[in-house]
């Protein structure tokens, strides 16, 4: 007995370990390394506008594809904190970190609850130190609470196959959150899973309260969307039809076309285990494979885990099909999926584990991993943001206004701001917000829109199209001679005087 203690105060202690070295992780000077761009700008205006305009709104951030939006419920979620901060994007991230945070406790339990300790124990300490997901949990953007919602999504799906019918309702909000609202593109391909598990588990259908719990909170989840589908004329309902039907999203795909995909698809994937696929690496991904293929028939068996196996092949195939935004697909369209992977990969290490053999396999592939993901993780978390001339983040940001505002001192100025992709969004936003803040609210200079000999113009670097900015940079030298420069990581700010008369 005693021995059993000591053992699971061990392991006790090995979780609280790996939760909190996560969660630090994903927390270490984030106000000082957020990134703060085009996206972030976007959202925080519209969340200024509603806090000290009144401009309620019933449409979130676009979906990518023309006239489509999600809901609102990710500007709903982050704008208490907005309020708290006072404007400082800061806040709403850390909240957001902390859903990532909870997710790892929620993929804890649900290798628990399918293979024992050690399979959650494997998979929180992937989810906490691979490098892409604590670069994703760090993400202020509207799909990092996938990460969360698709765990507790499972949790409702696994609480129905155990016959607890009030698994349903938290099925249909994290549904309809993440198809409406949070989610890409890929959790598009949670509708067809969810029919066949309604069908699968016609014996554990709800009751009527469930049942009628569960379609409000689906109605709730999309109700704004449809308001302002008919207050704007079925604008959205023609752009859906116009992008999924008339444009035939859906088609059968080239051999090229899914070999560009299955390559995808691998990178995607992998990445999230090893960054680096070198030999070693490449070895223990393919022997975990195998494992994974030879044992399917077994997986197929127990349910929760054959569940698990649908859910990720439903985006891969349809994604096959799927050719619409000119066949574009981001990494970050899978963040519902990240977490669901990194569990089934965990249940595959988890039955290795269960051989003596297999331990020292599973103690190396261990090593591996953290080798892997801590050696680029904790120098992207460490190392001095003025020293990276290629990356953009709030706190140089901050530091550029910063610099425009004392350099000014009591003179008005003009603003000219070069960024990729163009629109100065983040800077938009950070004008508004940093002359209310106190290091700059005794600032007597004004940014006004009235011309000013007085001009500053900032620009982001662009590695991806320096022609543009060398363009941009010409067309400065006819409208103001440079008097000072200064740099803040990958950001130049110049003052400049203006010619006469331009």
């Amino acid at each position: 007995m005693r021995k059993k203690i000591k053992s699971s105060l061990v392991f006790n202690y090995l979780l609280v370990l790996i939760l909190g070295l996560g969660a630090f992780l994903r927390l270490y000077r984030i106000n000082e390394l957020l990134g703060f761009w085009f996206d972030q700008g976007r959202d925080a205006l519209v969340i200024w506008d509603l806090l000290h305009n009144g401009k309620f709104f019933l449409i979130g951030p676009t979906t990518g594809l023309a006239g489509i939006f999600r809901g609102p419920w990710y500007y709903w979620l982050i704008t208490p904190f907005y309020w708290i901060g006072r404007g400082n994007p800061v806040y709403p991230s850390i909240f957001l970190i902390f859903t990532t945070i909870a997710a790892l406790g929620v993929i804890y339990y649900l290798g628990y609850k399918i293979q024992g300790k050690s399979t959650g124990l494997l998979a929180t300490t992937i989810a906490a130190f691979s490098f892409y997901i604590v670069d994703a949990s760090r993400w202020l953007s509207n799909p990092t609470p996938m990460m969360l919602l698709s765990l507790v999504m499972i949790l409702g799906m696994f609480k129905v196959i155990e016959g607890k019918k009030w698994g349903w309702p938290i099925i249909s909000f994290c549904f309809g959150l993440s198809l409406f609202n949070f989610g890409s593109s890929g959790e598009l391909f949670y509708s067809p899973v969810l029919l066949f598990f309604a069908i699968w588990q016609k014996k554990n259908w709800p009751d009527l309260k469930n049942l009628l719990l569960s379609i409000l909170l689906f109605i709730i989840t999309f109700a704004p969307l449809v308001i302002f589908d008919f207050k704007h004329s079925r604008i959205l309902r023609t752009n859906i039809y116009q992008s999924f039907v008339s444009e035939k999203s859906f088609t059968v795909p080239t051999k090229k076309f899914l070999v560009e995909r299955t390559i995808f698809y691998y990178d995607v994937f992998t990445k999230k285990i090893f960054d680096s696929r070198g030999g070693r690496e490449k070895i223990m991904l393919g022997i975990i494979a195998t494992w994974f293929l030879v044992s399917t028939p077994k997986y197929l068996k127990n349910k929760k885990i054959s569940l698990l196996i649908l859910i990720l092949i439903s985006p891969i195939i349809g994604l096959y099909f799927y050719q619409g935004n000119n066949a574009v697909l981001y990494d970050y369209y899978f963040t519902g999926y990240y977490l669901i992977f990194i569990l089934l990969f965990a249940i595959v290490l988890g039955d290795i584990w269960k051989f003596t053999a297999g331990k020292i396999f599973v103690l190396y592939f261990i090593y591996l991993f953290l080798n892997a993901n801590l050696s680029i993780l904790l120098p992207r978390l460490t190392e001095r943001s003025t020293n990276i001339n290629s990356v953009i983040i709030l706190s140089d940001q901050e530091k550029v206004i910063e610099w425009v505002y004392n350099n000014a001192d009591d003179r008005n100025f003009n603003i000219d701001v070069y960024v990729p992709p163009v629109i100065p969004y983040a800077y938009d936003y950070l004008f508004k917000w940093l002359p209310t803040t106190p290091r700059l609210r005794g600032a007597s200079g004004q940014f006004t829109e009235n011309q000013t000999p007085l001009l500053y113009t900032l620009y982001e670097v662009d590695s991806a199209h320096p022609e543009r900015l060398t363009a941009w940079l010409d067309r400065q030298k006819s409208i103001g001679r440079v008097v000072k420069e200064q740099r803040f990581g990958g950001i130049v700010v110049q003052e400049r005087d203006r010619i006469s008369g331009i």
